[in-house]
């Protein structure tokens, strides 16, 4: 097993990247475990306009890439793996499995954000990558001058429609009820937005496609109304987020939909063991938020393995 991690970050988004900064300044040893790109969720966001002191905002991935830096610069450790496997208690610690290999911990923070749900309907997985998708951000440009399907009401699935409209012909919005979720702006900016098509009181019934590529989406009516099809080339889903809180199972309580029960202090119901971000049960999932409740998690976790509490 590797030298004693003092704050094992698992996750690399706002949340975990905030955590880093706070427990690096710390001089507590901070080590950030990730898999993909810095910023997580937000590296594959177009355009953020509402992380404050960046009034004329930025790409996710800049600030992905601003936040990791910001956290190397004081100390904090970046490995990447594959993948997490398991996170298990020993002599009053934590033990972090990561692509095979063991590493020690006073204390961790998990930071694992959520994945986006799927729909379950027939044509979803067999036409994944070849049409449907659930990064506008990474897809758009591939249906220039297309019409597309957006699934979803609130203010990811809006944004994403508008971001869509700077490649597509057109963009369908397809949602359940009859208004949005989203928040007022993003919807006023949609409602004027002449290459948005509203669908009201629908759900996706079917993806339909043909050679290896979609064509259609069969849509249903939630009032009774007939079914209507819509030919385009590519379905873009936004309908709710999964949280990403296996590694707590067992470990820690969990609310009915999975997200990671946490006191203000960021600590979970086992002690030594933090969360923060969007897996979390706070109801704001926001960058913003994520990076707050990250900073106090690093710091509440630096007071605790400073305690007579942690033995390790």
């Amino acid at each position: 097993m590797s030298d004693l991690i003092d704050i094992a970050i698992i996750g690399g988004g706002p949340a975990g990247l905030a955590a880093a900064l706070y427990g690096a300044r710390a001089r507590a040893k901070t080590v950030v475990f990730e898999k993909a790109l810095p910023g997580g969720q937000i590296a594959i966001t177009d355009w953020i306009e509402n992380y404050p002191g960046f009034g004329d905002g930025l790409a996710g991935s800049e600030l992905g890439e601003k936040m990791h830096s910001h956290a190397a610069r004081f100390g904090a450790e970046f490995r990447t793996f594959e993948s997490v496997q398991s996170i298990r208690e020993d002599r009053g610690g934590f033990v972090v499995t990561a692509d095979g290999a063991e590493f020690g911990a006073r204390s961790v923070i998990l930071a694992t954000g959520t994945t986006p749900r799927r729909l379950d309907v027939p044509g979803e997985a067999e036409f994944t990558g070849r049409g449907v998708s659930w990064c506008a951000t990474c897809d758009g440009p591939l249906f220039r001058d297309k019409e597309v399907a957006v699934i979803g009401g609130g203010d990811a699935a809006v944004e994403e429609a508008l971001f869509l409209t700077k490649f597509c012909s057109k963009v369908h919005l397809i949602h359940r009820r009859n208004e949005l979720r989203a928040t007022k702006c993003i919807q006023e900016r949609c409602f004027v937005n002449g290459k948005i098509a509203m669908h009201w009181n629908r759900v996706p019934a079917q993806i339909l496609g043909e050679d290896g590529r979609v064509t259609g989406l069969m849509l249903a009516s939630t009032v009774g109304e007939p079914d209507e099809l819509l030919p385009v080339a590519g379905v873009f889903i936004f309908v709710g987020l999964h949280p990403n809180s296996e590694l707590a199972k067992g470990l820690c309580t969990l609310s009915p939909s999975g997200y990671i029960i946490i006191e203000h202090s960021g600590m979970t119901s086992l002690p030594g063991l933090y969360a923060a971000g969007d897996v979390t049960d706070y109801p704001l999932k926001q960058a913003v938020t994520a990076a707050a409740q990250g900073a106090t998690a690093a710091f509440e976790a630096d007071r605790w393995i400073g305690s007579a509490v942690c033995t390790l």
